[in-house]
Order: C-alpha cells, then sequence, then structure tokens
C-alpha cells in the first residue's frame, strides 16, 4: 500500500501533466489503480471519479472567475450529463476485471488517436465570441452530454477530452469557451457520478483524498507551467504512450 505522501505526489503529477494536454487525471489514474495497485474495476473507476470531481471543481472556480463559462449551454449540458452519469455508476458494477481492461484499453486507443489528431490538426482563426447572438444546436448537445456522462461515471473518467472536440467542431464553439464550459460541465456531472459510486461503496475515501488534493494542486501549477512550454510534442507523445497501453490493457 502506497503512503499518504506518495499518494499525494501521484496527484501532484497527475493533475500536473493532465493540465498542461488537457485531459482529466482519470486516463492515468484508472490504469495505475490496476495495474499498479490492484484495485477492483470498481475501486479504481470510484476513487477515480473522485479525483476527477476534486480537479473539476478547482479547475471550474477559475474558469468562472476569469468569465469563460457560456452559461446557456453549461447549465443545459450538465442537466443532461446527470441522468447519463448515474446510469454510468451502477452499470459499473456489471464490470468483471477482464471486461473493464478491455473496454477501458479500448477507450485508451480511441482517446489516444483523437489526442493526435487534435496536436496535428491547424488551428483555427477563431473570431470574437458574442455571447448574445451565437447560435448552437441544442438538442444535438444535450444528447452528445449525456453520453458524456455516462461514460465519464462508467470509466471514471474526465469527458472532457471528448467533450471538448464535439463542442470545438460539431457545435461550432471557440475553443477557449468549449474548454471552460467542458471543464464545469464535468464538475456537476462528476459530482452525480461520485454520490452514486458513494452510495455504492466503490470509493476509498483516503487515497481518494490525498490523489485528489495533490492533483488540485497540480492542476495549479501545470497551468503556469502550460504558459512556458511547447504542448504539441507533449500531445504527440502522450498519445503514443496512450495508444501502447491501451492495447496492453485490451491483450492482457
Amino acid at each position: 500500500m502506497l503512503t499518504t505522501l506518495t499518494l499525494f505526489a501521484l496527484g501532484f503529477a497527475v493533475g500536473t501533466f493532465g493540465t498542461l494536454v488537457g485531459i482529466g487525471g482519470g486516463i492515468f489514474l484508472v490504469p495505475i489503480f490496476i495495474l499498479v495497485m490492484h484495485y477492483s474495476p470498481q475501486n479504481a473507476i470510484g476513487t477515480s471519479l473522485a479525483v476527477v470531481f476534486l480537479n473539476a471543481l478547482s479547475g471550474t472556480v477559475a474558469y468562472i472567475r476569469q468569465k469563460k463559462v457560456y452559461y446557456d449551454a453549461g447549465v443545459r449540458f450538465s442537466l443532461a450529463t446527470i441522468p447519463g452519469a448515474v446510469a454510468g455508476s451502477y452499470l459499473a458494477g456489471y464490470f468483471t476485471s477482464k471486461t473493464f481492461t478491455i473496454a477501458f484499453g479500448l477507450m485508451l486507443v480511441a482517446v489516444a488517436s483523437l489526442m493526435f489528431y487534435r496536436s496535428s490538426a491547424q488551428k483555427r482563426a477563431e473570431p470574437p465570441f458574442d455571447r448574445q447572438h451565437f447560435t448552437y444546436n441544442r438538442p444535438l448537445g444535450v444528447v452528445l452530454s449525456f453520453f458524456i456522462g455516462f461514460l465519464s461515471s462508467i470509466l471514471g473518467i474526465g469527458g472532457g477530452v471528448i467533450h471538448v472536440p464535439l463542442l470545438v467542431y460539431v457545435l461550432g464553439f471557440p475553443t477557449h469557451v468549449a474548454t471552460a464550459t467542458s471543464h464545469f460541465v464535468l464538475a456537476v456531472s462528476t459530482l452525480f457520478g461520485v454520490g452514486s459510486h458513494w452510495a455504492l461503496g466503490n470509493i476509498l475515501p483516503g487515497p481518494a483524498l490525498a490523489i485528489g488534493f495533490g492533483a488540485v494542486l497540480g492542476a495549479q501549477f501545470g497551468a503556469r507551467l502550460s504558459l512556458r512550454l511547447q504542448s504539441r510534442l507533449i500531445l504527440i507523445l502522450l498519445s503514443l504512450s496512450m495508444a501502447a497501453l491501451g492495447l496492453r490493457l485490451a491483450l492482457s
């Protein structure tokens, strides 16, 4: 069993690196919980989601202060994620170790492919964001958000790595607005997912708090570090390593 200080350091590293590349810590934590700490799939999912919630809450507070959250979409999408998050937490109980590692491994490969595409795509020129006149497909956004909440809760990850590209490329959101709004949605979604996992006894409080507080501080450090580092190379290297880890899990 890892010490509290080691768990805090793990959270700090995950929070820092996750913020640098714009993804949630669950992508890193779930494989560590399964392969290194030998948690059951349910404990890995629930504990990881608790850490993701603390990290998302910290980031959301920062984005609210910067006035980047688009509440018209954020509130609608948050409400849509709630039933998906609750359903995902209960369906997670049907995972066996084998089916979970296969499902999570395939998800890692899919996310790695998406990250590699995002790292190689050219940046789009985005006009100033007009909150009063901006329009988007609300029904489609609600449906997509439901599945993001479900995916986040059933796999114990943050859905931002999938949600942000959907908001940008499908619904036409500016990138900075999509990132902030997705963070807001994630905080709400994971709150209800954590509540359901807690009721089911899937969360290990000690590790969740130690790693979670480390991730909160790491996220703040990563946000400052991101101003100095080139994130494109980091994204490429991370996507390749995630694809390799995903294949290892799926084939193990």
